[in-house]
């Protein structure tokens, strides 16, 4: 058959730029995810739930190195990554995680709605705040990832004074004055905080497998985690303090 009678095949720019907005449609397929996670809150099946917020967060870790390999911004200029992407974390990292919080049982009746709202509300100004990460690409204050902290309240399952407090200081410190590690970014003993990460996660995925039932170790180990993400800066600059 003669070549010019074969249907006409895109050509190498538009293969490029229909392989970079598959990266946006990947990233907005977070947001489906998350109503899936959110039918399963609705339905108080909690850790199907955040199984499903687990899907969300590997599509966060990928979508950004695919459209960075990809050169997005420059082949789509009509739409915006970053945008898309904070919609998409509001939803995954904030709403659902918010709905969960306050619906668990696990606070006071009378504080649970009101801090609910505290949870959205302080996230939504964080997100816009153009100072959330410094030049390290530390997180300036809680960095509202509040699927985490809804993990940590269903792991521990504290009285509900203490849960309800704890909650209340997270969003206090949404914009203290402290830096919390980014787990990929941050250049400072990345080595570690990958390993780490990946320990977490393995930990995480057994742990909603056993619907939370998991014994101590499990426990001290997610604790341990978590405290040196939020807390390894401040521990490091003030060990810098005292040898200046």
């Amino acid at each position: 058959m003669d070549q010019s009678t074969e249907p006409d095949s895109l050509p190498v720019g538009g293969r490029m730029r229909t392989a970079a907005f598959s990266i946006h449609v990947l990233t907005a397929l977070g947001a489906g995810i998350a109503l899936l996670a959110m039918l399963e809150a609705v339905r108080e099946h909690w850790a199907n739930m955040f199984g499903w917020l687990g899907v969300a967060l590997i599509v966060d870790a990928i979508d950004g190195p695919l459209a960075r390999r990809l050169d997005v911004v420059r082949l789509q200029p009509n739409w915006s990554g970053e945008v898309l992407d904070l919609v998409v974390d509001f939803v995954t990292y904030v709403f659902v995680p918010a709905y969960a919080i306050t619906a668990s049982g696990m606070l006071l009746p009378l504080a649970a709605p009101l801090l609910g709202i505290g949870i959205v509300v302080s996230s939504a100004l964080y997100f816009a705040d153009r100072r959330m990460k410094a030049s390290d690409n530390h997180f300036r204050g809680f960095p509202a990832l509040w699927n985490a902290a809804a993990f940590y309240l269903f792991l521990l399952h504290l009285p509900p004074v203490l849960s309800t407090l704890g909650i209340a200081i997270l969003i206090a410190l949404t914009f203290a004055p402290f830096h919390v590690l980014h787990p990929l970014r941050v250049v400072r003993l990345r080595w570690l905080t990958l390993w780490l990460v990946a320990v977490g996660a393995a930990l995480a995925m057994y742990t909603i497998a056993r619907d939370f039932n998991v014994g101590p170790p499990i426990v001290f180990g997610l604790c341990a985690i978590a405290l040196y993400i939020v807390g390894s800066d401040a521990v490091i600059r003030k060990i810098r303090s005292f040898r200046a």
